[in-house]
């Protein structure tokens, strides 16, 4: 199953339990904008290479878009209808207004840096145009782990490497993790710290002393407490979600399971906390960002780390009265709370839809913006 089809399906299915009608629900599934580009630039060795982009904007009823920038060789429009769909529905559980573009898989606070620096060549200095951004550009304190705060292995990717560190730091113990090196275990224990140094300086994990290599599709189903997809979507599937032994997945990468393998997990008693809670530590930084930026004034980390602690804890506990609600698991519980705060945040809906039974949905717009390789054309 594709990853918009997946969202999609969650929607509809959180859409079913809150009585919404088919013409909201088809009106939600539609993307309010879609745009291909082609980029063409010369390489260092003279040789020119073209990208295809994609971007996203899934709704637009609030306010200003948000949305990561991805760079990524599998990059195409479904996954990025989906992510789309995802922010919207992450906002909203976490009860942010909106957000602008920030970093995602390829990109980091350099890439937002450059698109700084260029839109200011045009408009003056303007930090708050993108968040994600180095902390002497107006980037704020937090940003880096916040994603991985947000969650509190396998452990693949920014997030993957910032959950680790707090796992361990909080006396928890890291037996098994991969990247796109390989794949490492230690039944004793990874030493984080020894780990992140290790990598500081350029090494691989196949390269690190303190554990054994082991195969990385092995990984997903390695006998642990709990599992957390870090990096891309779609690793966990009916063909391999039976034999995983976990007894609790944290989805910090986003749409890590599909909908079949989500099913046979549920049945086997798995508790999965979803992506679009469990991964919201970084949207919300980054709204965080954009507030110190327009205010001029910049929080300390301890400010930021609890200011997202109490806005995690309380979508967490709005989850779990959905749940109660509607009698339903956690992601379906966190689909309900993003699809339906009331009628009355959505006045444009209510205006377009005229009267409906049932509250609309809270909406946000957002965009993701992706580049994916085509080709490479000879140089000169």
């Amino acid at each position: 199953m594709s990853a918009f089809a997946a969202t999609s399906r969650n929607f509809l299915r959180a859409g079913r339990l809150l009585g919404l009608n088919s013409t909201l629900e088809k009106s939600l599934l539609i993307p309010f904008r879609e745009i291909k580009v082609e980029c063409t630039i010369p390489k260092d060795d003279g040789s020119i290479v073209s990208f295809i982009g994609f971007r996203v904007q899934h709704d637009n009823a609030r306010g200003p878009m948000k949305g990561g920038i991805r760079y990524h060789p599998q990059v195409d429009p479904d996954e990025v209808n989906a992510l789309a769909q995802l922010m919207t529905w992450k906002t909203a559980v976490v009860d942010i207004p909106y957000d602008i573009p920030a970093p995602d898989m390829g990109t980091n606070a350099q890439t937002m840096a450059w698109i700084l620096d260029e839109y200011s060549k045009f408009h003056g200095h303007s930090p708050a145009i993108v968040t994600g951004k180095p902390i002497d550009l107006g980037g704020s304190l937090g940003r880096e782990g916040c994603s991985g705060r947000g969650v509190v292995f396998t452990a693949r990717g920014f997030i993957g490497s910032w959950t680790a560190e707090l796992i361990h730091k909080e006396g928890g113990k890291i037996i098994a993790i991969s990247d796109v090196t390989g794949a490492i275990r230690n039944s004793d224990g990874i030493d984080i710290l020894a780990l992140s140094k290790h990598r500081a300086q350029g090494g691989n994990l196949k390269d690190f002393n303190g554990a054994d290599i082991m195969d990385p599709n092995e990984l997903l189903m390695h006998e642990c407490d709990v599992l957390i997809p870090c990096a891309l979507g779609g690793v966990l599937t009916r063909e391999n979600a039976a034999n995983v032994k976990a007894k609790y997945i944290i989805e910090a990468a986003n749409h890590p399971i599909d909908p079949e393998a989500d099913e046979i997990l549920s049945k086997k008693g798995v508790v999965i906390l979803p992506d679009i809670y469990a991964n919201a530590g970084g949207v919300t930084v980054s709204y965080f960002e954009w507030v110190q930026n327009i205010q001029g004034y910049m929080w300390d980390e301890e400010k930021v780390n609890l200011k997202l602690q109490k806005y995690m804890t309380n979508a967490f506990k709005n989850i779990k009265a959905m749940c109660k609600t509607y009698d339903c698991n956690l992601r379906m519980g966190a689909f309900t709370l993003g699809v339906n705060p009331g009628i009355a945040k959505s006045p444009l809906l209510c205006e377009n839809f005229g009267k409906h039974k049932t509250p609309l949905p809270f909406l946000f717009h957002l965009h993701t913006y992706s580049l994916q390789q085509t080709e490479t054309k000879g140089g000169t």
